[in-house]
């Protein structure tokens, strides 16, 4: 898995890492049921403290995309990959609404008004 971080990016580091797991996932690098590198590993890759890339893994199976079992590590969540990929463009969408004038709520409200 070959994950990279922006440096230009202004986002908080371990938002990066969640990030680039996530595109790894959605682009096919990572299947449901594939074992990530230890954190240890991929911050020596990325360059980061290990914190940081425990603090995006956590918020990754936080997700539902990550997880976490003793003895196993840490691998990717069934429907992850399906799951990555929304989440993606919903964060896609919400910063599309912000940029338009529009809260969160005035979303939510739009969203409801679908069904």
């Amino acid at each position: 898995m070959l994950l990279r971080l922006d440096t230009t990016d202004s986002r908080p580091l371990h938002e990066q890492v969640a990030g680039a797991i996530r595109r790894a996932i959605a682009e096919g690098e990572c299947a449901p049921g594939d074992r990530l590198p230890p954190a240890r590993d991929l911050s020596q890759a990325l360059g980061v403290n290990a914190n940081t890339v425990l603090r995006g893994l956590r918020a990754l199976r936080d997700e539902g995309v990550l997880e976490f079992r003793r003895g196993r590590g840490v691998t990717v969540a069934e429907g992850a990959d399906q799951r990555s990929e929304l989440l993606s463009r919903t964060r896609q969408l919400v910063a599309d609404a912000a940029r338009l004038g529009y809260s969160k709520n005035d979303l939510i409200e739009m969203i409801r008004g679908l069904s």
